[in-house]
């Protein structure tokens, strides 16, 4: 055992034959008496931080009547629960029928793969697809109901765009202007009716054909993604032509880069990618190009793998179950119940709703891709380091939802310039990601305040490259403070962007510098973050010396 077990496992980041030699790995620091230290007040502050919220979650807190109305039932330990964020109780609320609907789309798909292989065994799953077209019209007519025709006739339009202008420079720009349209429209109209398009279909909209979720332009999002995707690499496909050798295997990143035949991007393939069931809610996302190589050339994905996988997701579900139970901070976020709170107390709100928002989108990824993988289809993995295991900006988005920062990098951040001009490609990818997370001006503030949050960071690593000053004995420090500002900085735009707002971050700001036990509080929060850094610093030291690089 190794604490380095606790990585997420990606392909693009182990490379055990990478294993540097005795003479090149940098000594350990664990042992050392600095270390030490450091755990002794790691052991004195991760107690406090999980105390604090746990306090005023108790029932003889003042502040307990104004959010009470909050909470519901719980199960645990005689509790209440507080599952009142909105996104996270539509999730946890169905895992029962997700589940359900899950297993029986295995269990089909094992049915159908059984018929298909009694005469020979194929050495691809290209006759799978039309199979799963056909399981995803039926999961979509159960999800959307009457609405599956509003969604495939958008997606039908973009094919027919695509295919049209081919390798037209007039491809990729009708297909942005379609889908962001769309997106704009979505919001403006709510989804559209059937009786304001065509009177005659009007009898559509009566609740009987809604289906379980009707509201098909929320999920639109991410299947926008999956629209772009197909368009570009079909447009990139029809530019440059690749061959690729039939034994030839491909690592994750070559399998999104890597084009297919033209005649592989088929409408009964595109409407198996961009509706396929697994991914069709929340993603992960994948790339057109990587989900058709799957199924050209199969991964092998163990089921110890798969199992392995499994174990994790409950372990977080049931780590989401406990914070629920024992901790209300999104109550008393909501209700604005801080009347009275110390600013550690008020601090400690902000930071566990951070923790409950990283949680809360973790949890559905880990679902829909553990749903993926038991199909055979490996998607790229989101969230690959924890919300409290991050000091770079950079770093930061490259692994909370990694499968949409590759979708960025590939379809808007390189073809923009990429690194030629940082800065003002940043601002525009945010300002995008904003707007297509929500079409209000909090995200949009969110999406300027990381694009400016990121400017020191860059400004350190211009001034301070490790290649000239990382063997020198005070640069490590150096690294910690500015990795200290880093997350003050991101916690600042999360808060406003997924919690709080701006006015509610302008109080959380007043309590703290502006009292003297805000000021102390501040101090102590400064120091203990210097402390994390460090071990962030050293963790990922001792990854290297397993094999294990990644850049976040």
């Amino acid at each position: 055992m190794s604490i380095t077990d606790l990585t997420v496992k990606i392909p693009s980041s182990s490379r055990s034959t990478s294993i540097p030699s005795e003479s090149k790995r940098k000594r350990s620091r664990w042992g050392t008496v600095e270390f030490k230290f450091y755990y002794v007040i790691l052991c004195l502050a991760l107690p406090i931080m999980i105390w604090i919220p746990i306090t005023i979650s108790s029932p003889s807190h003042p502040n307990y009547p104004q959010y009470q109305f909050k909470l519901s039932r719980g199960w645990l330990f005689g509790r209440d629960l507080d599952n009142s964020d909105s996104q996270y109780r539509s999730f946890r609320n169905n895992i029962p029928i997700l589940t359900a609907v899950a297993a029986l789309f295995l269990s089909l798909k094992y049915c159908w793969s059984r018929l298909c292989n009694v005469s020979q065994v194929p050495t691809d799953n290209l006759h799978l697809l039309p199979f799963n077209a056909v399981l995803s019209t039926l999961f979509l007519l159960g999800l959307h109901g009457s609405s599956i025709l509003k969604l495939v006739a958008v997606i039908s339009v973009n094919y027919v765009v695509a295919k049209t202008c081919k390798s037209s420079r007039l491809g990729p720009a009708l297909t942005w202007a379609f889908n962001i349209g769309i997106l704009f429209l979505n919001d403006r109209y709510n989804g559209y009716q059937f009786g304001e398009i065509f009177p005659s279909m009007e009898f559509l909209d009566q609740e009987r054909y809604e289906g379980f979720y009707p509201r098909w332009h929320i999920n639109f999002n991410i299947t926008m993604l999956r629209l772009v995707s197909f368009s570009m690499d079909y447009y990139w496909a029809c530019k440059n032509p690749v061959s690729v050798e039939t034994g030839s295997s491909l690592d994750e990143r070559q399998r999104q880069t890597t084009n297919h035949p033209v005649e592989m991007y088929s409408y009964v393939n595109y409407f198996a990618y961009a509706l396929y069931s697994p991914l069709y809610i929340a993603g992960p996302i994948m790339t057109f190009n990587d989900f058709m190589w799957q199924f050209r050339r199969p991964l092998t994905i163990t089921k110890s793998s798969v199992s392995g996988y499994f174990v994790r997701f409950i372990c977080c579900l049931l780590t989401m179950e406990a914070i629920l139970h024992f901790m209300y901070v999104v109550a008393i976020k909501d209700t604005r119940a801080w009347a009275g709170d110390t600013p550690a107390q008020i601090g400690m709100i902000g930071f566990w709703n951070l923790i409950i928002v990283w949680l809360k989108l973790l949890l559905p990824w880990r679902f829909f891709r553990l749903w993926a993988l038991s199909d055979g289809i490996d998607p790229p993995e989101n969230m690959i380091r924890c919300m409290a295991n991050n000091y770079s900006t950079f770093g930061f988005w490259r692994s909370w939802h990694r499968s949409y920062n590759l979708w960025i990098i590939r379809y808007i951040y390189i073809p923009l310039g990429g690194m030629k001009n940082v800065f003002v490609n940043s601002v525009l990818v945010f300002t995008f990601v904003a707007l297509w997370h929500d079409l209000t001006f909090k995200l949009l503030a969110w999406g300027w305040l990381v694009s400016l949050f990121i400017l020191p960071e860059m400004l350190a690593r211009y001034f301070l490259p490790s290649s000239r000053y990382s063997s020198t004995s005070w640069y490590r420090h150096v690294c910690a403070f500015g990795g200290v500002l880093n997350v003050l900085l991101m916690m600042t735009a999360n808060l406003v962007g997924f919690v709080i707002g701006i006015d509610g971050l302008q109080f959380f700001l007043d309590e703290l510098i502006e009292t003297f036990a805000g000021i102390r509080y501040l101090i102590a929060v400064l120091f203990c973050l210097f402390v994390g850094v460090q071990l962030m610093f050293e963790y990922r030291e001792e990854e290297m010396r397993k094999g294990i690089y990644r850049r976040c």
